[in-house]
């Protein structure tokens, strides 16, 4: 007879599995084993597996419950989806060796010579790496399911995989996922809290849920209703007290990393959605929140929703709020069914659940592999794989039972109800011109850029007369005109779009906003807020500065081209940010497109110079039409005369006599190449242009989905050498211990929103008087919003003032009675912050541990050493199963949360401080790693070090391990500072008194934190919070003394502990092998950093070879040599894709003190130069032999080294203003006004400049570079004409090289000015060099 699952299950178990042959097979299998898996087995029913709801009725299936029962939200009902998984499988191939070791073999050895000793040819392909391996599951509808397990278990893959959001292309995937027995998810409203928020800083809490309300519930549901829904969402949440603050980042403080949290599930709870998705939805929050948000999540599942939700550490309560568990271990289930079944099943298998002990913490122990040592390590490895084969023999399939039920049909399908492109273009332009209006560096610097450029371009081009030089410098106007401001827009644009387009993609995912709807809503909100403002500025500053002509006609044509312009500019950067979501390729793409477009001009090269091949291209690029339709507004419009307007010819006759021919419009536009019969042509095409951009963006946005990607593991094992545990590096007995003590201790905020005003004060911290002592482990707890993240960053000295920004502290910090130096507090202490932003995405675990081991540790130790305590600290925090992979990003699926924020852990106490600073250290961690996380710090304190951290759900166990305790509610109130274990007799005698099976800390912050959910729960809780406050107030002293006693430095001492940082020579070797590795596998900024040039050489040189000599060719050799420095934009591209997040990761080790400001910088531009002359070198093979100059060796060289020279000052001068301005949006805003001035007054575009411009010139890298190459590649020229050219005698207007340098004022001595160029390359970089230094003392 064939049993079906569930009868094997339950009544064959024991003959199956559990029978004494069983038994015998286990123990032959392994015989190591001692635990009491292998004997409690007889006997007990194993409970039914997560897999067929219909054969078991025991399986958890959530009834829904009447409204009456529950405090419901106000929305609408859902359709009940069931998730079925059958067999997943994911897997990732893995590198091929051949490619490692070339290159990563190289670093190995750079830490350990015999790392690497095999030979390449004889590597083997190793398999593909399994991160999820035979899961099967039915999660019914109405229920809430949590997936548990170590960090790295793959409960976030799992997550991604249920919800589609990984990218197939690089997985290797099997096995089945339905959804009502569809495997479609696109038919049913899902949506997915991601592990990091995705929140516009610049709104409120308020404003988000509302925004988001309009969009996730579109009509019938009116505003009112929508407005009822947001609030209580807000109160569900407990978001009532911040929902008036803006979101933030890390620049300006807004909202706690818990508020954000919370945000970013309220948004996905607006849309109602059957299907919810939450990874890691708790980290961040304390645990009443925690606890509080779970419980609204129940409420939700009970209401027909399926919900699934990955947790780290839930607390004990939470475990009745589950329906069903998922225990992963090594992306294997090691149990996955009903949580009612979960603790008798671990209990048959003779793992008990003990007294007083969380039930979560219990399983996620039994599935984690404990690293501490090498025989626990050996023993849980055990214990885990016999788990996994023990719970994969309950749960697999017959073969009869493996075919899926048929797919659904469409009347199963759910008609997702989507709001209206107009309804979605109302919302989201709104949101957009509010956003718009609260970036005053993005707004005020779009627009002062428009002033500034109109000001200094029509003073470079002032009054221009109407002499034929005159009118070489109209044409260069109306030239500029066509490009300058829209470059700049383009890349401002791009820069902003990087930024804000994760927004999109979220809501596009989810399908809250359609493509169109986002591309057209953006264009209307910057509408009366740039889009008009910005052309209207800069057409009227620089028209009349110009001095053309004063015709309404005139100037409205000349308005329109310039919006038509900037229509394009931005259309285009929406395309490019299409094609790459990254700055570095995006802008790549721009300005390679935008270099086509200025070749097709007719200005550089003549148009009908263009080679035949290319000549097509004019045709497609708008910036031909523009300059065209400008100049027949200007030369030929608005007259009677047939011959275009006539210029200030010195001979009578007018236009009638030939020798005034050069002065009329139509001969001028002649000579462009333009036709002179243009009228409304270029602005239908232009409009055209403008459609077709935005046609691009949508095709991409619509087809090209983001995914998440996944990297492959680097198989990198550097050997270590075995011996001596190198964790400490001084002796306990030796170690001199600080006392900090707060005296009074407060802490403002004051933020100006705009400068010149009253700022508006917030406090952050009411005075506070604790003592953190030396030797123990001392905690900050409160719930989220308390201020304990902003003590924590006052106290390591960590808050960054602006000018917008001060704050203002209040009382004393003493270290062991006495004020200490910032030096001091910079030297004795490493602090974690609560993200993990200063993590290298391109470096493995190993990797990131060794070079800062390098970096960090001091001179003395041996390089094997250093080496070895990374090493062993990598065993202690439990890496090593990760040690190997890629710490990866957002959109590149590395390591998981839990891991990143030990490897941050690992990097801070590699250099043994003495003053340990953690914010949320154990945030993102399971239950055994936190454990884990904790008893090192514990060790770490009892060696006489102060280790202070911040941590908001403490478990039980963990609660037994802080010496001291202070405890701070929402606004900074102090409300209890004391031993750990005074903290709950203090609460007894004023009247709260914890029972002796709640965990003590959850006691605490349930007891100081306000519930929002309810208004007479909230009156209640926010008077006893009160009550606590101010009882604390009067029971605390004034002022506590410093102890002091043999083991505590005198402040004469502190001097001593400052930590030295290590030396250039040491450092500047291990920044640039760092930095070639994150070059090498950061292909976006590779790809930029090499095609750049090279791609702007080769598109050069196509447009201008083979160059000829006859008369228009003149026009062509000066317009490759401008065409040639305009090559500084892309310096500055360079820097910008590059340099904030390099300079973002040094001000994280420069705090730490890790190496000196020299060694940073000389790596990153000795790292930028080889590139710089490499692609230089190429870029001078095609202008000398493609392009057709001169072909010898001086000129050859002569070219690459201005290249080289004006590429390295644009990285100069993106150095100087991303290290001045934090906003890059507005650097790259001045850096493009400067480097535009630049270009411009290089001696081509404008012949006349103005005595103050000449001046200010000379400090233009341009100006030496054109004055140079001109002189070296024009003289000893000769050039003919064709009849019509020639003059009245005859002649050609120019027929020498000198000649055509005496009109451009260019015959001079070219050394001097190669000398001057050279000067100030060097000039730059060691401004920029000052500057950073100056900054950073």
């Amino acid at each position: 007879m064939r049993f079906t699952r569930t009868q094997r299950l339950e009544e064959g178990a024991n003959a199956t599995i559990m029978s004494p042959s069983s038994k015998s097979l286990i123990n032959r299998e392994y015989p190591e084993i001692t635990s009491p898996i292998s004997l409690a087995w007889i006997g007990d029913e194993m409970p039914p597996p997560l897999t067929d709801n219909k054969q078991l009725p025991s399986l958890v299936r959530a009834e829904r419950e009447p409204a009456s029962s529950f405090q419901e939200l106000s929305l609408r009902d859902v359709i009940p989806i069931e998730i079925r998984i059958n067999n997943l499988t994911v897997a990732l191939p893995a590198k091929q060796p051949k490619q490692r070791n070339r290159t990563s073999a190289c670093f190995e050895g750079f830490f350990n010579s015999q790392a690497v000793q095999s030979d390449p040819e004889q590597a083997v392909v190793p398999p593909p790496k399994k991160i999820l391996d035979g899961i099967h599951a039915d999660l019914a509808s109405g229920t809430l399911t949590a997936i548990l397990g170590a960090s790295g278990s793959g409960k976030t893959s799992l997550l991604n995989s249920m919800s589609h959001r990984f990218s197939e292309k690089q997985l290797q995937t099997s096995g089945t996922i339905l959804y009502n027995r569809d495997d479609r998810l696109s038919s049913v409203r899902s949506t997915y809290v991601m592990q990091h928020d995705v929140l516009l800083p610049t709104l409120t809490v308020r404003e988000t849920l509302q925004y988001a309300a309009e969009l996730r519930l579109p009509p019938p549901i009116s505003a009112e209703e929508r407005k009822a829904i947001v609030e209580e969402v807000l109160l569900e949440l407990g978001l009532k007290e911040c929902a008036d603050t803006r979101i933030g980042n890390s620049d300006h403080k807004g909202c706690s990393g818990g508020e954000k949290r919370r945000t970013s599930l309220a948004v996905q709870l607006l849309a109602n959605p059957s299907v919810l998705f939450l990874d890691e939805v708790t980290t961040g929050l304390d645990a009443t929140t925690a606890l509080q948000l779970v419980a609204t999540l129940k409420q939700l599942a009970r209401h027909g929703r399926t919900i699934v939700v990955t947790l780290h550490q839930p607390r004990s309560q939470m475990w009745d709020l589950f329906d069903n568990v998922l225990l992963l271990s090594g992306g294997s289930l090691v149990y996955g069914g009903s949580k009612d079944l979960c603790i008798s099943y671990f209990a048959n298998l003779g793992y008990p659940l003990p007294a007083f002990v969380n039930p979560s913490e219990h399983i996620i122990d039994l599935a984690a592999i404990d690293r501490r040592s090498a025989d626990a390590e050996a023993a849980s490895q055990v214990r885990v794989k016999l788990l996994k084969e023990v719970w994969k023999r309950a749960s697999q399939t017959p073969e009869d039972e493996k075919t899926i039920v048929g797919v659904a049909t469409r009347s199963n399908t759910l008609r997702i109800n989507r709001s209206s492109f107009q309804h979605q273009v109302r919302v989201q332009a709104a949101r957009t011109i509010k956003t718009a209006w609260r970036d005053p560096f993005g707004i005020s610097g779009s627009l002062s850029e428009a002033l500034l450029l109109g000001v200094i371009t029509g003073w470079v081009f002032l009054n221009i007369d109407e002499s034929l030089t005159g009118i070489r410098s109209r044409v260069g106007a109306l030239y500029t005109a066509s490009v300058q401001q829209g470059f700049l827009i383009l890349i401002f644009e791009i820069y902003r779009l990087a930024q804000e387009i994760p927004i999109f993609d979220q809501e596009h995912i989810e399908g809250v906003v359609s493509v169109s709807s986002f591309l057209v809503s953006r264009r209307l909100a910057r509408l009366f807020i740039e889009d008009i403002p910005i052309p209207l500025i800069f057409s009227v500053i620089f028209y009349f500065m110009a001095g053309f002509r004063h015709l309404a006609s005139q100037f409205f044509t000349f308005f329109a081209l310039i919006l038509l312009i900037h229509y394009l500019s931005v259309t285009l950067a929406m395309l490019c940010i299409a094609i790459s979501r990254s700055f570095a390729s995006a802008s790549m793409v721009a300005n390679l497109v935008f270099t086509v477009q200025t070749l097709c001009s007719g200005f550089f090269v003549q148009s009908n110079q263009i080679p035949v091949y290319l000549r097509w291209l004019k045709y497609i690029a708008y910036v031909w039409y523009a300059n065209g339709a400008f100049c027949t507004n200007e030369f030929v419009s608005h007259t009677p005369n047939p011959a275009g307007q006539l210029y200030a010819c010195p001979f009578p006759g007018g236009s009638s006599n030939p020798e005034c021919k050069a002065y009329t419009g139509v001969f001028i536009m002649e000579s462009l190449g333009f036709p002179h019969t243009w009228t409304y042509k270029p602005f239908l095409v232009l409009a055209s242009l403008v459609l077709a951009h935005y046609c691009g963006a949508f095709f991409l946005f619509t087809y090209r989905k983001v995914e998440i990607g996944v990297v492959r593991t680097q198989q990198l094992q550097a050997e270590v050498a075995k011996g001596e545990d190198l964790f400490l590096i001084q002796a306990a007995g030796n170690a001199r211990h600080i006392e900090i003590t707060l005296d009074k201790y407060g802490l403002k905020v004051l933020k100006r929103v705009v400068l010149g005003t009253t700022p508006a004060i917030k406090t952050l911290l009411n005075p506070i008087n604790t003592k953190f002592e030396a030797g123990k482990l001392n905690a900050i707890i409160g719930p989220s919003g308390s201020g304990k993240t902003s003590l924590l960053t006052s106290l390591a000295n960590r808050h960054h003032e602006s000018l917008a920004t001060k704050y203002s502290r209040q009382g004393a910090m003493l270290y062991n009675g006495e004020a200490p130096s910032e030096d001091v507090v910079r030297s004795v202490s490493s602090y974690v912050c609560q993200d993990d932003n200063a993590l290298l995405p391109t470096l493995t675990v190993r990797e990131t541990l060794h070079f800062a081991a390098c970096l960090r540790l001091p001179t003395w130790l041996s390089k094997e050493d250093k080496v070895q305590r990374a090493e062993t600290v990598l065993e202690k925090l439990g890496l090593k199963d990760c040690a190997d992979t890629l710490v990866g990003s957002n959109l590149i699926k590395g390591i998981s949360g839990g891991e990143k924020r030990r490897v941050s852990i690992a990097t801070q106490i590699l250099t043994d401080p003495r003053i340990l600073l953690l914010d949320e250290p154990t945030s993102g961690l399971d239950s055994f790693t936190a454990s884990s996380i904790i008893e090192m710090l514990a060790s770490l304190a009892k060696e006489g070090r102060t280790i202070i951290l911040t941590i908001h759900q403490p478990g039980s166990k963990l609660f037994q391990r802080f010496d001291n305790i202070l405890l701070l509610a929402r606004g900074g109130f102090p409300v209890f500072s004391g031993k750990g274990v005074d903290m709950l007799p203090y609460f007894s005698s004023v009247g709260f008194q914890c029972s002796k099976n709640t965990n003590p800390t959850d006691f605490a912050l349930d007891s100081i934190t306000i519930d929002l959910q309810a208004s007479d729960k909230e009156a209640l809780s926010r008077e006893k919070v009160e009550g606590l406050i101010i009882e604390w107030q009067r029971r605390e002293t004034s002022s506590l003394p410093a102890v002091l006693s043999s083991d505590i430095s005198t402040p004469a001492e502190l001097g001593s502990f400052k930590r030295a940082m290590t030396p250039f020579g040491v450092a500047f070797p291990l920044l640039i092998k760092r930095s070639v590795i994150n070059f090498r596998r950061d292909s976006n900024v590779a790809t930029a950093r090499i095609s750049q040039v090279l791609g702007y050489g080769v598109i050069v040189s196509l447009f201008f070879a083979p160059i000829k000599k006859d008369y228009d060719s003149i026009q062509s050799r000066f317009g490759f040599i401008q065409e040639l420095v305009a090559i500084y934009f892309v310096g500055m591209l360079q820097n910008i894709a590059v340099y904030p997040a390099e300079k973002k990761i040094f001000y994280n080790e420069y705090e730490d003190r890790s190496y000196p400001l020299p060694a940073f910088f000389l790596s990153y531009t000795l790292l930028e130069i080889p590139f710089e002359i490499l692609t230089s070198l190429l870029f001078s093979i095609f202008g000398i032999f493609a392009v057709g100059f001169p072909r010898t060796a001086s000129l050859y060289f002569t070219m690459a080294f201005n290249i080289f020279c004006i590429v390295s000052c644009g990285e100069s001068v993106g150095i100087m203003f991303n290290t001045l301005f934090d906003h890059t949006g507005f650097a790259i805003n001045i850096t493009s006004i400067i480097i535009s001035l630049a270009v411009l007054m290089a001696g081509i575009y404008s012949l006349d400049l103005p005595t103050f411009l000449q001046a200010f010139n000379h400090l233009s890298p341009v100006k030496w570079a054109v004055g140079n190459l001109a002189p070296y590649s024009m003289r000893g020229l000769t050039f003919s004409c064709s009849l019509n050219q020639q003059g009245p005698t005859g002649l050609c207007p120019i027929t020498t090289g000198e000649q055509a340098l005496q009109l451009y004022n260019l015959d001079h001595d070219p050394q001097m000015y190669l000398v001057a160029l050279g000067a100030c390359t060097i000039g730059y970089r060691l401004a920029s060099f000052l500057l950073l230094w100056a900054v950073k003392r």
